[in-house]
């Protein structure tokens, strides 16, 4: 079923940089540097780095610069791969990325994962780091080895400013991750209609199939269970306004309105049929929207004259 596939596809979006907090315990920057002046006269470079790494976690930016000028590497990583730089992004300090490249920190690093700081910073919506690192020179179309980009990472948290910073740097609005998912699969799926828009103004063709032959439109009426369907039918309104097939099918011979009565949406099954689509078509098992109905109100709105 296609929303499972979506699931999946989430889940491995958010695990992409996931990393292990760096001295959890630490909780302000005074605990931070306390900690490291009970072992300072005997630290190592590793109990020196991993004090660094709590510093960019928690944005202690003098203490970084003291670190640093201990000699903490900003070329060290974490148990996941991550450097300084990706710590200092993904936790939205401004200030530290500012520093830790002033002082020759690698902007493209990758983690064990392939993540870069632009896409943890992208992935927790800190759009200052974004636009910084953008600035700077990160390349935004470095993906990770599940193959998400930042672009597809700031289209499945709906946030279209940082996808027009992105779009702006270049970053290619027809990558695929390797579920065959794209910024575009996973706005539409998660009833982004700005970033629909914004994608769609960027280039995409609102016809262009995915994974399994799916379209934008049908990954729309599948919504996840977290989007209402008011956001649903705004994504399917802007797709439709740009030339996206109603009753186009997917390597099942479903077409969208097939999909959300699957779901089991009613709102959508209506916003569909009012646009046109064919209650009568069947898919290669000759199973019409009706036969796959989820629920009465869905079957209702099907019967309806």
């Amino acid at each position: 079923m296609m929303l499972k596939g979506f699931i999946g596809g989430a889940t491995l979006l958010c695990a992409v940089l996931t990393t292990p907090a760096i001295a959890q315990s630490l909780t302000s920057c005074g605990d931070i540097e306390r900690s490291y002046d009970e072992v300072k006269a005997d630290a190592v470079s590793v109990q020196t780095n991993m004090a660094l790494f709590a510093a960019a976690d928690s944005g202690c930016d003098p203490l970084a610069r003291s670190l640093i000028a201990a000699g903490a590497s900003l070329q060290a990583r974490d148990s996941r791969g991550a450097m300084p730089l990706a710590h200092a992004a993904r936790a939205g300090r401004t200030a530290l990325v500012q520093l830790f490249l002033a002082d020759g920190a690698e902007i493209n690093a990758r983690n064990v994962d392939g993540g870069t700081a632009l896409l943890a910073a992208t992935q927790r919506n800190r759009r200052a780091v974004v636009a910084l690192l953008l600035a700077k020179g990160a390349d935004p179309n470095l993906a990770a080895r599940s193959g998400v980009t930042p672009l597809m990472a700031a289209a499945y948290k709906g946030n279209d400013r940082i996808v027009a910073d992105l779009l702006a740097h270049r970053a290619d609005p027809n990558a695929r991750d390797r579920t065959d998912k794209s910024a575009m699969t996973y706005a539409a799926a998660r009833g982004f209609d700005a970033v629909v828009r914004r994608l769609l103004d960027a280039g995409i063709d609102a016809r262009e199939r995915y994974g399994n032959d799916l379209t934008a439109l049908m990954w729309a009426a599948g919504h996840g269970e977290s989007v209402d369907s008011a956001a649903a039918e705004r994504t399917m309104d802007v797709l439709l306004a740009h030339g996206a097939p109603i009753d186009a099918a997917d390597n099942r011979g479903r077409i969208a309105l097939m999909v959300a009565a699957e779901v089991g949406d009613p709102a959508v099954v209506e916003f569909l049929i009012s646009h046109g689509a064919d209650r009568a078509r069947k898919d290669k098992q000759g199973k019409t929207a009706l036969d796959l109905a989820a629920s009465d109100q869905v079957r209702q709105k099907l019967e309806a004259k």
